[in-house]
């Protein structure tokens, strides 16, 4: 499960969002918009989880930590090959909290396709087999709702990307769960 952090002064206002994992299959580096996917082994569901009140005020500036806790980023439920999915700019993407539509969205939306992506990341910096992109999330995160909405013990998150399956999460309050 999701685990809630309780390390946060009035609550961590964890939440969701839905977005298409890159995963790069072999080394590369500054590679060209048009030679971007190359690389790419498969893509998946993923669920960047984020603890707003870290990112907002406890990270010290750095977005990194409040998106970095234990259960934090659940991927799955599979890795489909790039060879399946050969063009990722037009999949359908979604986000359930205990069945509700919360984000509802297209790849063809993002503001940098995953080429550009992959080609910006590797300027200068090789990119490892394994390496993990995310590639952002369509409107409605629960923060940006008025009024907001926030996960809560109990609760079950849902993101479906056409052609890959459905990442099931449930989330539970991290006051003794095991370390």
């Amino acid at each position: 499960p999701i685990l809630l952090q309780a390390s946060c002064r009035r609550g961590p206002e964890v939440d969701y969002e839905a977005e298409l994992a890159v995963v790069i299959g072999r080394h590369c580096r500054d590679v060209p918009v048009e030679r971007a996917l190359e690389p790419v082994l498969g893509y998946s569901c993923a669920n960047d989880v984020s603890a707003r009140r870290w990112q907002k005020r406890g990270g010290g500036g750095q977005w990194v930590r409040g998106k970095s806790f234990d259960r934090f980023c659940p991927l799955g439920p599979v890795l489909v090959t790039a060879d399946e999915l050969p063009d990722p700019q037009r999949l359908s993407i979604e986000c359930r909290l205990n069945g509700r539509l919360m984000q509802a969205g297209n790849s063809a939306d993002m503001i940098f396709p995953v080429a550009e992506l992959i080609s910006r990341l590797s300027q200068d910096t090789t990119l490892l087999p394994g390496t993990l992109i995310l590639t952002g999330t369509p409107p409605g995160v629960g923060f940006a709702r008025r009024p907001p909405v926030f996960l809560a013990a109990g609760d079950r998150v849902e993101v479906s990307i056409e052609g890959i399956g459905r990442l099931e999460n449930p989330v539970a309050d991290a006051a003794g769960a095991p370390n």
